[in-house]
């Protein structure tokens, strides 16, 4: 077997770094480090101490494919965040300034998901892990 090359980042624009930052950072709790100009306004976030998953290959994120569906909207690449109460972070969600799109859905095994928007306009989605 050949070898798996992981994801391992992820990036996401801003219009307004300040503001993206403050959001991420409280609904979520997401460490921010803002670099200077020297290094293009870039803005690290570390989303984890450790891996979720005991056996998963450090700082790997996992994914998934899905088919393209006619009538549903905003079909992009996106963010999974996991959270513990999906309806305690639709809240957190809405008060930062960000818009849910439409109500959690469950996923039959996996949890509970919904999209948002965030502060910038990127299209984002929270999963709370079926226990």
């Amino acid at each position: 077997m050949s070898k798996m090359n992981p994801v391992v980042h992820f990036e996401m624009p801003y219009e307004n770094g300040d503001r993206a930052a403050k959001f991420y950072e409280e609904v979520f709790g997401w460490k921010i480090q803002k670099m200077g100009p020297e290094m293009g306004h870039y803005i690290v976030v570390t989303t984890a101490n450790s891996d979720v998953k005991n056996d998963a290959p450090r700082g790997a994120i996992n994914g998934g494919l899905y088919p393209k569906k006619p009538d549903w909207p905003a079909q992009f690449p996106s963010v999974v965040i996991g959270v513990d109460d999906i309806k305690e972070s639709i809240k957190k969600v809405t008060k930062a300034g960000g818009k849910v799109l439409g109500d959690p859905m469950p996923i039959p095994g996996v949890g509970q998901y919904v999209s948002f928007n965030d502060t910038e306009g990127n299209r984002v989605s929270m999963l709370q892990p079926q226990m």
